[in-house]
């Protein structure tokens, strides 16, 4: 009897655990391995301060009062440069507030050695979340890199702490990671005068009325173009085109030019002068040449009817003649020739 109600106790025993073990089944957290790890450096060539830009995924995420270390190899002897919380930013997804130790949802960085150590206190981060740690310059507020040692292959960078999941990646230091790449811009300038209006005429003066040059020597009434020209550089300073020459002369006499004051039309009274517009690229007209009236500065030639301030495509001139003559002008075949020069600054 007394070995019956013993095994009869067991046996209760034993059922109530199975029952236990049926309806409270016990929970195991695994640990998982972090995915798509990746450490993006500013620089490889070694014995030079970089930045880092560590990215990785997280399984299980980051709960509250956990940590994440991130451990550079044995290479990085001299470790981390001086770094510190000011010099690194933490992502979620969203931008985590650091400080030396951890307070609320501010998250503590240190670095002891060759390893940093992330502290949360109460804040966390979702499970499947992507971290991304920038260290360095490119962190905001950060003013230390972390400096690469000798070159070497396949230098293990780990990841870990006391979250769940951890993993690592290898970083490459060459001695040095930059090609020199070099090119030459040969300096131009172009500039050209319509070849079909070298030869421009007023054809008969008159002291009633103003004449305009034209391409075919006949002149006009009305004012119109007589001629263009055109310039384009790739100089760093632009270009000046200038003008030389006289005004109208016939032997011994000349037509009156205009002078340095643009100046409107005026029949009766001698003029010689000249007008410009411009079109298409960054080059204009200079005074007095620029407004609607006409100049014609023979005091100051060569004088500077155009100019580009730096590189410019290619702007198109507008070339207009003036000339009015008094009663008193002296008759004869009047004639000049004007030279204008374009001339690049590079």
């Amino acid at each position: 009897m007394y070995m019956r109600s013993i095994i009869k106790k067991i046996y209760t025993i034993l059922l109530a655990l199975l029952l236990v073990a049926v309806f409270n089944p016990i929970t195991t957290v695994k640990a998982a391995a972090l995915t798509n790890v990746s450490d993006t450096l500013s620089t490889l060539t070694e014995l030079t301060a970089a930045d880092h830009t560590i990215v990785f995924t997280t399984p299980s995420g980051v709960a509250a009062g956990e940590t994440i270390t991130i451990t550079f190899p044995d290479s990085f002897a001299s470790g981390l440069n001086g770094v510190d919380f000011a010099d690194m930013d933490l992502n979620d997804g969203s931008e985590i507030t650091l400080a030396a130790t951890c307070s609320g949802a501010t998250w503590g960085a240190a670095v002891s050695g060759r390893t940093i150590t992330f502290t949360s206190c109460t804040d966390a981060i979702d499970p499947a979340s992507t971290v991304t740690i920038e260290i360095g310059l490119n962190a905001s507020g950060g003013d230390t890199q972390i400096v690469n040692p000798v070159a070497a292959d396949s230098l293990n960078i780990d990841i870990a702490g006391t979250m769940a999941d951890s993993g690592s990646l290898a970083i490459s230091i060459i001695s040095d990671d930059s090609i020199s790449v070099t090119a030459s811009v040969d300096p131009t300038i172009t500039f050209a005068i319509n070849e079909a209006d070298m030869t421009i005429g007023f054809g008969t003066l008159s002291d009633s009325a103003a004449r305009y040059a034209t391409g075919d020597g006949n002149g006009s009434a009305v004012e119109t173009e007589a001629h263009t020209m055109s310039c384009s550089t790739n100089a760093d300073h632009g270009y000046s085109i200038t003008i030389n020459g006289t005004t109208l002369t016939s032997g011994s006499n000349t037509i009156d030019a205009i002078g340095a004051v643009n100046s409107a039309s005026n029949p009766g009274t001698e003029q010689f002068g000249l007008r410009m517009t411009a079109s298409g690229g960054s080059g204009a007209v200079s005074a007095p040449y620029a407004a609607s009236g006409f100049a014609f500065d023979t005091a100051s030639f060569p004088d500077e009817v155009a100019a580009a301030s730096g590189p410019s495509t290619t702007t198109t001139y507008s070339v207009r003649y003036l000339a009015n003559i008094s009663s008193t002008t002296e008759a004869g075949s009047y004639t000049t020739t004007l030279t204008y020069v374009a001339t690049a600054t590079f």
